[in-house]
């Protein structure tokens, strides 16, 4: 069929163009002999077309559909990891997770209770809180506005694909400067059969891991649901953690025309708190544990309600979203040597969150579409403290001081709209425009005992307009060329309007931190297996917003100046198998390299000698690369790396303490290697094994300035996954 299609064009196309004379003498004479006709030979044409299906299939297997459902991602960076083609991730190894996405940076703590993400320099990865992390479209932060904190993420097994979306990320859903990552959870397809699973994992530092799901669908109903449960001793004292997890989707189809659903998502997580190390201390006994007594919980359910329905061009999705979040910690501080502390502090914050998202997509013209929408958001978050003597006190005991008592409350709107113009000569042009309200308030009734200052009581709101721009060229075969300027901020946070533990109340906040984000590149998939993605950025943030310490107590946030991100990100994916034989055998040898080359700096600040300086964790590069040996339903082997560069751990560029406690300006440079593998001995077992740090690297990526965080040597582990 494919060479018949061709050639059936050639003949129409040679007709077509033949002369008059030659369609004559090529034609009988009704006086002449049909059997001395004469013939000519035509020259062959050859015809040849591209299968535009299959190019957008190879291209999908990397990036995001342009117009994907109601969101509009052409002109705009972003990458889409497809967590069925690689072994499975284990124990949440957020580097395993991340390998395929090019640029992002984990600062790693191991323990279930914190994630820590940057990108670009553009931030502290602490909790990252410049980062914008979404589970299908709805966002996973502790209070989306108020305090836009990391503290809970699902299993990676309940997760199928990794969607990474940089310039215009704003435009599409809002605070954060970029990136957006948003985790797609694995849900059943309607006619799918009952079907259940059981994963079971051992480690070495006392690892299980089990993660159990079913799912099928009756008639116009399908379903799933998982349980799953992590634990783990840590490699230093103290530092023990467990995770469980459980989620349901139900989903209604009347038609094919329309559906809704529901998804209720439900995480569990506690762990020790080692505590923090200074430089000599580590490297004397990299698992000394100067706070014994401290402990995290977090606790997080979340419920979505959804509809999406087809009516002509036009297509709507509308969610509804509940989530509570309780952050409870008990911490006494403590250092090495020293006679235990006399009290320890409880603290609890309470996140009531809920909001609504609508979209709507209208296709029109050939190959157009226009989306629009809207989002509302409110929280009510409590914020309390505790002392009491009891440095082992339960996280729900109430019996103690009350040291702080804050109302925290944040609202926020958001009305939004995009285009797609396809024009001639494949070129495409987008233009998006975003208008954000936040208001945020904080009521407090009891403030801490050592502090003279009047209770806050500070409410304030701002309103952003944000512009951005895309365009864009398909050229060849499968790729094209784009461009984007966009606009991003970063939303005014409780603390940002006054500090709790501080004498000082400013009087008013400091101005929303803002992006300007410019990037340009080309990628594509020309040839089977052969994926390519090159850019450069540009990246001015100004109004940052950083503590400025007056005098030994006191503290305040302020507008400490502007940084500028550039530099390059390239990625580059082949698969050696796709263009031969064994392709069709399912059979495919994959190998990927990205790589981030950034240079930042300060360009403007309030502080004296800081323009110039290189913004914290900020590194010059990051490289990321792996091969993987895939067998369709038998086996999968990959072996990645991860290389970061040195970076400061502080914009001051400057180490901290002396002696025993310092702790020097720079994370040295770090590289880590990773072995999974999955091997399907039969349709109903296959068996799982991996490790992680191969190398058994000593390293650490998340420093404070009271101290860094040891991150975990070589582990490894084991386990079997049974279906039925």
């Amino acid at each position: 069929m494919h060479n018949f299609v061709p050639t059936l064009l050639g003949v129409a196309l040679a007709t077509a163009l033949a002369p008059a004379s030659v369609l004559g003498q090529a034609a009988p004479s009704a006086a002449g002999n049909r059997d001395q006709q004469s013939t000519t030979d035509l020259p062959a044409i050859d015809v040849r077309a591209n299968d535009f299906r299959t190019i957008q299939k190879r291209k999908m297997q990397y990036q995001m559909p342009e117009v994907s459902a109601t969101e509009i991602t052409v002109t705009k960076k972003a990458t889409v990891t497809h967590l069925d083609l690689q072994p499975v991730v284990v124990g949440n190894n957020l580097e395993q997770l991340l390998v395929r996405s090019p640029g992002v940076q984990v600062s790693q703590q191991p323990t279930p209770t914190q994630f820590n993400l940057s990108y670009r320099g553009l931030g502290n990865p602490q909790e990252s809180e410049y980062v914008l992390v979404m589970q299908d479209g709805i966002p996973l932060e502790s209070d989306w506005i108020g305090f836009p904190t990391l503290y809970a993420m699902p299993l990676i097994q309940s997760i199928a694909d990794v969607q990474l979306i940089r310039g215009g990320a704003s435009l599409l859903y809002g605070p954060e400067p970029a990136p957006v990552i948003n985790l797609v959870s694995k849900r059943p397809k309607p006619g799918t059969p009952f079907g259940a699973s059981t994963e079971q994992v051992v480690g070495n530092h006392g690892l299980y891991s089990t993660f159990n799901r079913v799912e099928g669908s009756k008639g116009a109903w399908t379903f799933s649901a998982n349980a799953g449960y992590v634990r783990s001793d840590g490699t230093r004292p103290n530092a023990q953690s467990q995770m469980r997890q459980g989620d349901l989707y139900v989903e209604y189809r009347p038609d094919d025309k329309q559906y809704s659903w529901l998804d209720l998502h439900v995480i569990r997580a506690d762990s020790g708190d080692a505590g923090r190390l200074s430089l000599p201390q580590w490297q004397a006994n990299p698992k000394a544990t100067p706070s014994p007594y401290n402990r995290d919980w977090v606790d997080r359910t979340q419920l979505v309600l959804g509809h999406q329905h087809e009516f002509g061009d036009w297509l709507l999705i509308g969610k509804l979203w509940f989530a509570y979040q309780d952050l409870a910690s008990r911490g006494a501080g403590g250092a090495l040597g020293a006679p235990p502390p006399a009290t320890t502090t409880l603290v609890d914050e309470q996140f009531r969150t809920g909001g609504v998202d609508l979209r709507l997509r209208k296709k029109w013209g050939r190959g157009n579409a226009f989306t629009m929408g809207a989002v509302a958001f409110h929280g009510d978050d409590p914020f309390r403290q505790w002392t009491s003597p009891n440095l082992y006190v339960d996280r729900h005991d109430r019996t103690g001081t009350p040291r702080l008592i804050q109302a925290r409350s944040s609202n926020y709107t958001s009305i939004f709209a995009e285009n797609v113009f396809r024009l001639p000569h494949r070129i495409h042009i987008v233009p998006s425009v975003r208008l954000e309200h936040e208001r945020v308030a904080v009521d407090e009734t009891v403030r801490p005992p050592f502090l003279t200052r009047p209770l806050i009581h500070e409410a304030d709101a701002r309103t952003v307009p944000l512009f951005g721009i895309g365009i864009g060229n398909d050229f060849g075969t499968g790729n094209e060329t784009y461009f984007n300027v966009s606009q991003g901020w970063r939303p005014l946070r409780f603390f940002d309007m006054a500090s709790p533990f501080s004498n000082m109340v400013p009087g008013h906040a400091p101005d929303p931190s803002k992006s300007l984000s410019w990037e340009a590149g080309v990628h594509g998939s020309p040839a089977a297996g052969l994926f390519y993605d090159a850019s450069v950025f540009w990246i001015d943030f100004k109004n940052r917003v950083e503590t400025q310490r007056l005098n030994a107590t006191d503290v305040i946030l302020v507008n400490s100046g502007d940084t500028r991100s550039r530099g390059f990100e390239g990625q580059l994916s082949y698969d050696f198998f796709a263009p031969t034989a064994l392709a069709d055998r399912d059979q495919h040898l994959e190998t990927f390299v990205s790589v981030s080359l950034l240079n930042a700096r300060f360009v403007s600040s309030i502080t004296p000698g800081q323009v110039g300086k290189t913004p914290a964790y900020a590194p010059r590069y990051v490289a990321k690369a792996g091969v993987t040996w895939r067998v369709d339903d038998q086996v999968k082997i990959s072996l990645t790396a991860v290389s970061t560069a040195a970076q400061y751990f502080q914009d001051s560029n400057n180490p901290v303490g002396a002696g025993n406690t310092y702790v020097p300006a720079k994370i040295p440079a770090y590289t880590l290697a990773d072995l999974s593998s999955e091997w399907q001995v039969n349709r109903n077992m296959t068996l799982l094994a991996g490790i992680s740090n191969l190398a058994n690297r000593q390293y650490y990526s998340r420093v404070w300035q009271t101290g860094l965080e040891p991150a975990l040597g070589r582990s490894y582990y084991a386990g079997v996954k049974l279906k039925l």
